[in-house]
């Protein structure tokens, strides 16, 4: 018994706290949103969180005892799964309430998103793909750029014919992100921009239907259609400035108990954090994202090599991705598109593979550590 509460004391030493600590006071605090928000209406989405919670947990300390090399080394059997789940999911994709995509599948009476588990497959094989041009010597290779981009679009597309959008947008920062951490070179960053910019007006006629129209013109006209496509907004808007400061206390918050903002235990947990707990409750959210993102940051630059930097740079993208758009969602800045609050919006799928990706983090950590103890004793 005593080696094996050694071990575990070993194990915590050899991770990073500041992480397991950010994220751990995240979940609870997420709970306590989602329990507020639903406990009246649908309480299964509570215990499907604290269920979703404890799983999570539990795989991300077996996946950061994983090296990832190891894992790196098994990409082809990653990418088929990922590309397996996707398919899967467009001939037997199913709406949950609140969507109108066809991005989940059901196991076993539950339902699962199966877009949330590829985006970390995607950070093992894209981070893999990017290591072996390093080795090779073809990051400045157009070529090779192409087929990095690929890499990224095959997943976007799929997704976004079941649907999507929203994940297929943090597909694509993540992509971004990682090629950064490489070392890319800047000139195709640039291609990249121009090529968006260029496509902007044929999307916006030929890929955008007129519900997504319209969620970007009442972003420059609230009054647009304010009982309509404006809102979910609109009401999240006013729920975080009716809590004030402090806001209106755990499970009082009117506006929550009445569920005047739709989807307020998912998207829009934010707004929920407003209300209740106030301004303090939505800088608190804040400092745990920010904390959280500057630990990776940190583990991905002290990184034993460029392989776990670039695990933690697309791990660090995804993060501040989800994050900055989900809240400038809640504050009616960016348009809706069904991008969750990471760590506290209401979801199993999402906060068990977030979960996962803290521990393909936490397990770059754990090389370091280990390779630095190993150095320096000997």
């Amino acid at each position: 018994m005593r080696y094996f509460f050694h071990g575990i004391r070993e194990y915590f030493r050899e991770t990073d706290r500041l992480l397991w600590i950010s994220c751990l006071l995240s979940s609870v605090f997420s709970c306590m949103l989602v329990y507020s928000a639903v406990h009246r209406t649908n309480p299964r989405s509570f215990y499907m969180q604290c269920i979703a919670i404890a799983l999570g947990y539990a795989g991300a300390v077996l996946v950061s005892l994983i090296d990832y090399h190891r894992l790196s080394k098994m990409w082809p059997l990653i990418a088929a799964g990922g590309l397996g789940l996707m398919a899967l999911t467009s001939v037997m994709g199913i709406t949950v309430a609140g969507t109108d995509d066809t991005a989940w599948i059901v196991i076993g009476g539950v339902s699962f998103q199966p877009s949330e588990l590829v985006k970390i497959g995607f950070l093992v094989t894209l981070a893999t793909h990017l290591e072996g041009l390093r080795i090779h010597r073809k990051m400045r290779s157009f070529g090779h750029i192409c087929l990095l981009l690929m890499h990224a679009l095959i997943p976007m597309a799929i997704i976004h014919i079941q649907g999507d959008d929203g994940a297929a947008l943090v597909f694509f920062f993540i992509f971004l992100t990682m090629c950064f951490c490489a070392g890319v070179q800047l000139r195709y960053f640039l291609l990249v921009i121009a090529g968006v910019a260029a496509a902007v007006p044929l999307a916006w006629n030929f890929v955008l239907n007129n519900d997504q129209k319209k969620r970007f013109e009442i972003l420059f006209d609230h009054t647009l259609d304010p009982l309509g496509y404006g809102y979910q907004q609109g009401q999240s808007e006013i729920s975080i400035g009716s809590g004030q400061l402090f806001g209106q206390g755990w499970l009082q918050g009117p506006r929550v108990q009445a569920s005047l903002v739709p989807e307020d235990h998912n998207d829009f947990i934010f707004s929920v954090a407003g209300e209740e707990f106030g301004f303090a409750g939505c800088m608190a959210i804040l400092l745990l994202l920010t904390l959280m993102m500057a630990a990776v940051l940190l583990i991905g630059i002290r990184a034993s090599d460029p392989l776990g930097r670039n695990i933690c740079g697309g791990f660090l993208g995804l993060l501040a991705f989800q994050s900055i758009a989900n809240i400038g969602m809640c504050l009616y800045v960016f348009p809706v598109i069904g991008i969750t609050l990471p760590f506290f919006s209401a979801g199993g799928s999402s906060a068990a593979c977030l979960y996962l990706g803290i521990g393909l983090v936490q397990g770059v950590c754990r090389h370091r550590k280990r390779q630095t103890a190993m150095i320096r004793y000997g």
